[in-house]
């Protein structure tokens, strides 16, 4: 066999190559940006009813106010709701140990190990506190315990679909006077705090989402919770709180920054590089980033020091963001450009072969 056949076959195998390696990257582009791209809610069922569900007691000191429902199963205390002695207000139905009790923590159950089996976008500090986070589903060091000082910022992107999942297979623990914060369209329905034993809400703190307790959960004095304490075999404790249902838009909002200036001042601001404190101007003051440049509020909040994506590198990409034109557009065009060149360079060879014979 002459050498520029041989030439030839190697020059077919090694195009053939190119083009499986080509087609399997821009499969795998598809892939993994369709897969970053939905995060989908857990499904509460009849547990959604519901502002507290517990699974043993129910035990309230102070005016607390449910907006939604207050339910037990299988445990039979209920105590300062509705009663003589008990200054809690129900604005939706109490079910105790009762059919519908009953329904609610089996639905329960099913969201929680949902929420559990969700596979991690993203691995966090055990500590929330300082984090900006955008979509997905998130736990700390070896899925440990989670708590939270300060303010955790949630950034929906725009997008009200966004899902955020946090994961601990221990427990939960909110400082005083925490914050969760949502951005950019984030939706306290679409939060979810799934806690392998118990969590507890610190006094005067802000929380946002549905917590899914294996065992207990505590709310302490002043604490307000914009969505659901569900327990499932243990007791929720409150004192003096007020639950309200959870915001659920599907509209999409004005898009807002988390680039305002430091505690000195709000102004325009300008988006930091870093997080080392500047002497502010006017509007500026002092704090993390470059200061604003105008007259702001009297009081602007940190930049959140930590930015923790998926682990996409980003915001979760939705089908309308896919540049799926042009990925069809090169990928046709790629696919048959190989195969034109395979087939030319085959009708080489076989000719090739056919004067070396």
């Amino acid at each position: 066999m002459s050498t520029h056949v041989a030439f030839a076959r190697r020059g077919s195998r090694a195009i053939i190559a190119i083009a499986v390696a080509a087609t399997t990257a821009l499969l795998l582009l598809i892939g993994n940006s369709a897969n970053a791209a939905i995060v989908a809610t857990v499904p509460l069922a009849t547990s959604a009813e519901y502002s507290v569900l517990a699974g043993s007691t129910v035990t309230n000191t102070g005016p607390s106010i449910l907006n939604q429902s207050l339910g037990l199963s299988p445990g039979t205390s209920i105590t300062g709701f509705d009663t003589p002695g008990g200054p809690g207000t129900v604005l939706g139905t109490k079910n105790q140990t009762n059919a519908a009790a009953a329904q609610a923590q089996s639905d329960l159950t099913a969201a929680y190990t949902n929420a559990a089996g969700r596979p991690i976008d993203g691995t966090t500090t055990a500590d929330l506190g300082g984090l900006l986070l955008q979509g997905g589903v998130y736990a700390g060091p070896s899925n440990g315990a989670l708590s939270l000082t300060g303010t955790v910022t949630l950034d929906a992107a725009g997008d009200p679909s966004t899902v955020f999942i946090f994961q601990t297979n221990s427990t939960l623990i909110t400082a005083s006077s925490s914050t969760v914060a949502l951005i950019n369209g984030a939706q306290e329905c679409n939060v979810f705090w799934q806690v392998g034993s118990s969590a507890t809400l610190g006094t005067g703190s802000v929380f946002v989402g549905n917590i899914l307790a294996l065992t207990s959960i505590t709310v302490n004095n002043g604490a307000t919770v914009a969505g659901r304490a569900l327990a499932r075999n243990g007791a929720v404790t409150l004192d003096n709180n007020v639950f309200t249902s959870p915001s659920c838009a599907t509209s999409t909002p004005p898009t807002t920054t988390t680039t305002p200036g430091g505690s000195g001042g709000g102004g325009t601001g300008t988006t930091p590089t870093d997080a080392t404190p500047s002497s502010g101007t006017t509007g500026g003051g002092a704090g993390r980033g470059t200061p604003g440049s105008g007259s702001g509020s009297p009081s602007g909040p940190d930049v959140p020091s930590v930015v923790a994506p998926p682990r996409t590198g980003g915001g979760p990409i939705s089908g309308d963001t896919l540049p799926w034109p042009a990925l069809l557009f090169f990928g046709v065009i790629g696919v048959g450009g190989t195969v034109a060149l395979v087939r030319n360079r085959t009708a080489r060879l076989r000719g090739a072969a056919s004067v070396d014979h």
